[in-house]
């Protein structure tokens, strides 16, 4: 069955609408037929993505969730309001538990308060911490994806709420409205004859392409019956690791940079994690693999920001 057919009946909430992964999320579903509501902390300016209806809302306030899901009563929830940064000050606490922790629990008491309860895609992280290593978060934004998480899985098996963690490796691709995150950082900075200022770039990470993402989790909210991946957390990866310094370069021959990405000129976070994505497992969990290659995406990529975002 086509996916148009799959979602053209489905009414969606879509948290984080306005991000990087929401607004991809947003398109894709809008030309699939489904009826998307989507939802922001900041007003939304000059219309929107064609197909949207929007709302602007405060997710930490439960009487604000609360008052969505009695509007909207979806059928499906994506939940990717975040709070985005893994800087490690203690400035970060309160803002990743209110907008990380306390609203993702806040979606989850609403879905689960309905009475037929919507299955609850809740975007995760590949910062979380390992349980299987030490188990201590490495940032203010880990502790607080960690403890989502945790609180979905309670949900899961106590409430037998339909809800799915996807554990989101690093993203890139075009239209990636935080120009401070490294490629869209890289990329302006060479294209406007400026060397980036980097950390050593040793950090070695699993990059997947924002296309992959939204039809990894397209899959996972149709994958099996509305109970098949209950409490389950799916890796939404490739599986190959490449460090920073290989991405730059990469990104550097391709713009055929006349400058030299100075590495070493900021320092490298403490305990930042390197693991790759359980592919085998999602594959069978939810019949999706990537598609797009780094060396194409990259290049797919910086011949967006190079065409003026078109």
């Amino acid at each position: 069955m086509e996916l148009a057919d799959q979602f053209s009946d489905k009414r969606i909430l879509l948290t984080g609408v306005t991000g990087f992964i929401g607004r991809h999320l947003a398109r894709r579903l809008a030309a699939h037929g489904a009826e998307v509501w989507g939802v922001s902390r900041r007003p939304v300016l000059e219309g929107g993505e064609e197909g949207v209806c929007y709302r602007n809302g405060n997710l930490s306030i439960i009487g604000t969730v609360e008052a969505l899901f009695q509007e909207i009563r979806p059928d499906i929830v994506f939940h990717l309001a975040s709070h985005v940064a893994g800087a490690r000050g203690l400035e970060l606490v309160q803002p990743t538990l209110q907008s990380n922790l306390v609203a993702a629990v806040n979606i989850l008491c609403g879905a689960a308060g309905m009475e037929s309860p919507p299955r609850v895609i809740l975007a995760g992280s590949m910062e979380e911490s390992d349980p299987k290593i030490d188990g201590v978060p490495s940032s203010p934004y880990a502790a607080a994806k960690s403890a989502a998480t945790a609180y979905a899985r309670m949900f899961a098996d106590l409430y037998r709420l339909p809800v799915t963690i996807a554990r989101i490796f690093m993203v890139y691709g075009p239209d990636q409205p935080d120009e401070r995150k490294l490629v869209p950082y890289v990329i302006g900075s060479l294209l406007a004859g400026r060397a980036p200022s980097l950390t050593s770039g040793a950090r070695a990470v699993d990059w997947i392409y924002i296309d992959d993402v939204v039809a990894g989790l397209l899959a996972m909210a149709l994958a099996g019956g509305e109970g098949a991946l209950r409490g389950s957390q799916v890796d939404l990866g490739t599986g190959r690791m490449t460090t920073v310094r290989e991405v730059v370069e990469r990104l550097s021959g391709i713009a055929e940079a006349v400058v030299e990405p100075t590495f070493g000129s900021l320092a490298d976070r403490a305990r930042e994690q390197e693991c790759a994505a359980d592919t085998a497992r999602t594959e069978a969990l939810i019949g999706w693999s990537s598609r797009v290659s780094l060396g194409d995406g990259l290049r797919r990529t910086f011949e967006w920001y190079r065409a003026g975002g078109a």
